[in-house]
């Protein structure tokens, strides 16, 4: 039949095949489709919603498709639709089974039954599928992780308490360790329990996880000292982090600590770690895969809602990326990061009156990430008053600011033409943070636009170029550098590379015209001028060019005063 021929020449999806990130094909559109549409139309929606992140519009095409085509290969992409959207249990009774499936493909169906049987507190079933013989490459980290938990489901204690292996595989070692720290526990073995856990936490550089896990089983045993020590500690190496934050709070205060693990809430953390493995290695359809399963364990786990939106949103599923970065409630350590992400997905659609609502009843809690999330947005909107008023109150709760924030607060300052305060700010966080190359190259660059210490400024910008060289923005600077010094010649060099690497950015385009003015390239100049004004400037870069084109006269002294931010 012509549609399975199709299909066998097609290439695998990037998902079974386990490659990089998917395809960007857009038609046929993965809207509705006629109710007659044949069975080709229906497979060419799927793939095409599937391209595009679409993986519940795909879900419906390609099973619409398998039901009237009985094709094993789209009963194939039917199971990655179903499994990439999160509909585990439809996912599960099409995971690829018989000669004509893939390898890939049962390979990762077996995964997704065993997950599916685990959550259905089918424990022996789960357990059975989970052995070593069964789940292979690239899930059997995934498959080792999950096993004892699946024991500890089917009844078998001893066999729960065996810790996984994957020869040289370092994360499962870990994470293999936590577990089996956090079964020892439900297997009331408390001094094996805290042999694992002081082992996985005591090292130089532990993960959240295991801090959390291991102080979470301190204050169960009555250890809250204990437990607040080791708060303490993680604290010193990350200030940062909210979830310790919560922990360290929640211990001071004698509150209850968290109860253990249920066995599928462990099970869902053991997966989560592969997820992320998975995404940094860019397989993001496995990493999606992997995370769709840890939410059909844990629903509730906040850590893996944030991860599927950033995926969906790094796939263009802006709808479904909403979605899941809503699932955090106030009171998630989560929350903050969720809904910055969530108003930074409306303030990138220019709904910048949403993404500001959003933003501003996140800051009421006080949370510092989601005040700073609130000042991010205002400088976007160049509402700087409101933005350094925001970044006034964090920075005044801190004892040593973070550069970060006084680089932000100096940028706002810098666009109101409060120089004495941005320089202030800008040179204080260049003193914590001296090899920065973006505080290197705002600092350095605004120092050469007001034709201050420029053989100082001269040095930061080489600095901060060479440290990334591919910048467009920096590569500019050091471009206006030489044509603030007078060498229009080495200047356009610059400029022209600056404008190579970052084409469509209007002020790059800007000095690369007032260059060519300067070295006697007249006609050039105004090509450049003129196509600063199809790049969509700001006010100031297109008041500029359109003057200098209209007096025919060229840059009229020093080009006003347009430090930028990288």
């Amino acid at each position: 039949m012509r549609l399975h021929l199709l299909l066998a020449a097609a290439a695998p999806l990037i998902l079974l095949a386990a490659c990089a990130e998917p395809g960007t094909s857009a038609p046929p559109a993965s809207g509705e489709l006629a109710a007659n549409a044949s069975p080709y139309g229906m497979f060419l929606a799927g793939e095409s919603a599937l391209n595009n992140g679409k993986s519940r519009d795909a879900a419906r095409f390609f099973d619409q498709a398998r039901v009237e085509t009985g094709d094993a290969m789209i009963g194939e992409r039917a199971f990655t639709a179903a499994l990439l959207a999160g509909e585990i249990q439809k996912a599960s009774t099409l995971a690829p089974t018989g000669d004509d499936a893939s390898e890939a493909g049962k390979r990762l169906g077996k995964l997704v039954v065993a997950v599916e049987d685990l959550a259905d507190g089918k424990g022996k079933e789960a357990k059975a599928l989970l052995t070593d013989q069964n789940i292979a490459f690239p899930h059997k980290p995934a498959g080792a992780l999950l096993a004892p938990w699946a024991a500890a489901e089917a009844g078998d204690v001893e066999g729960s308490l065996v810790r996984p292996e994957v020869r040289g595989d370092r994360m499962v070692d870990y994470f293999g360790q936590l577990g089996q720290a956090a079964l020892f526990e439900r297997a009331k073995r408390y001094d094996e329990a805290e042999t694992d856990f002081k082992a996985v936490a005591g090292t130089n550089n532990p993960t959240e996880m295991a801090v959390l896990g291991y102080g979470a089983f301190l204050e169960r045993r009555g250890r809250r000292v204990d437990a607040l020590a080791l708060y303490a500690e993680e604290l010193a190496r990350d200030p940062d982090s909210i979830a310790v934050k919560a922990a360290q709070a929640r211990a001071s205060t004698g509150k209850a600590p968290p109860p253990m693990p249920t066995i599928r809430e462990g099970a869902a953390a053991a997966l989560l770690a592969p997820a992320a493995t998975m995404i940094s290695a860019k397989q993001t359809q496995l990493a999606l895969a992997y995370l769709r399963l840890v939410l059909r364990l844990d629903p509730q786990l906040d850590d893996a809602w944030v991860m599927v939106g950033d995926l969906m949103d790094g796939s263009g599923d802006v709808e479904a990326a909403r979605a899941a970065y809503s699932h955090p409630k106030p009171g998630s350590p989560e929350y903050s990061a969720a809904q910055a992400k969530l108003a930074w997905t409306y303030q990138s659609a220019d709904d910048k009156e949403t993404a500001l609502k959003l933003a501003r009843a996140a800051a009421t809690t006080g949370d510092v990430d989601a005040r700073i999330t609130l000042a991010d947005l205002l400088r976007s909107d160049e509402q700087y008053p409101e933005a350094i008023k925001v970044l006034d109150g964090v920075i005044a709760e801190q004892k040593a600011p973070d550069w970060r924030l006084l680089y932000s607060r100096g940028v706002a300052e810098e666009r109101l033409d409060h120089w004495t305060q941005a320089q202030a700010d800008l040179q204080a966080a260049l003193k914590a943070h001296p090899d920065e190359p973006e505080l290197l190259n705002y600092l350095g660059y605004s120092w050469i636009d007001r034709g201050e210490h420029l053989k100082e400024a001269m040095a930061m910008v080489e600095k901060a170029v060479a440290a990334d060289p591919r910048s467009g923005a920096m590569v500019d600077s050091l471009g206006w550098a030489y044509y603030r010094m007078g060498d229009y010649k080495k200047a356009v060099e610059k400029l022209e590379e600056a404008v190579e690497l970052e084409a469509g950015d209007p002020e790059i385009n800007n000095h690369l015209g007032d260059a060519y003015w300067r070295v006697g390239r007249r006609d050039e100049a105004q090509f450049q001028w003129r196509r600063v004004l199809t790049l969509k400037p700001d006010d100031k870069i297109k008041a500029n060019a359109e003057a200098k084109l209209a007096s025919g006269l060229g840059p009229d002294g020093p080009t006003p005063k347009l430090a930028k931010e990288p």
